[in-house]
């Protein structure tokens, strides 16, 4: 093993550790950490499509962070995951453009290990489930990856003031993606 390598393996472990505490358990399944925040902390860990166990684990990028996870927690309970999907459901494109993240997320499970299912995550293609996953998905991928992606980080990044810490400096803003936060339950 090399000297890059091993110090790399060495980073990987401190890493679930710091995942270990933050979910309050072992991580399982972890093959990357797929997103760290700007101030350095791993957030969003990219898991194998089969638990160690063998059990079947669909989604590709978890999130990690108790930032980020509460504030998807507290953007579901004031209703953006239903304001997401009316819109789905009336915009051709947006449609579009969830289906092509949902594509491509299963190409990029599936290059690890095919499931042999059409389950993505977060209610793909056609609903709007979990914005735990899109977060995690966007992050991942980045702001101009998928637009639900993009406008519920946008949202996490305003509503819970994580611009800079959580999330990168330059996410687009809610202001800059039409968003009007005045809409949604907070």
């Amino acid at each position: 093993m090399t000297q890059q390598r091993a110090e790399e393996d060495s980073q990987f472990q401190a890493d679930l550790e710091i995942v270990k505490e933050q979910l309050g358990r072992p991580a399982r399944g972890v093959v990357a950490i797929a997103y760290r925040t700007p101030d350095g902390q791993p957030a969003v860990v990219k898991t194998a499509p089969k638990l160690p166990d063998g059990t079947p684990f669909p989604t590709l990028y978890y999130l990690t962070d108790p930032r980020l996870t509460a504030e998807a927690s507290r953007l579901e309970v004031a209703h953006v995951m239903k304001w997401m999907e009316s819109r789905l459901a009336q915009d051709e494109e947006l449609a579009a453009d969830y289906l092509r993240a949902h594509e491509y997320f299963l190409a990029k499970r599936n290059e690890m290990e095919d499931l042999g299912t059409t389950f993505s995550g977060g209610g793909m293609p056609d609903r709007v489930k979990c914005l735990h996953v899109l977060i995690a998905y966007a992050l991942a991928e980045g702001p101009q990856h998928f637009r639900l992606g993009t406008e519920a980080v946008a949202l996490a990044a305003e509503h819970g003031n994580l611009r800079g810490s959580a999330i990168p400096q330059d996410w687009p803003s809610v202001e800059e993606l039409g968003i009007d936060m005045a809409q949604f339950s907070f």
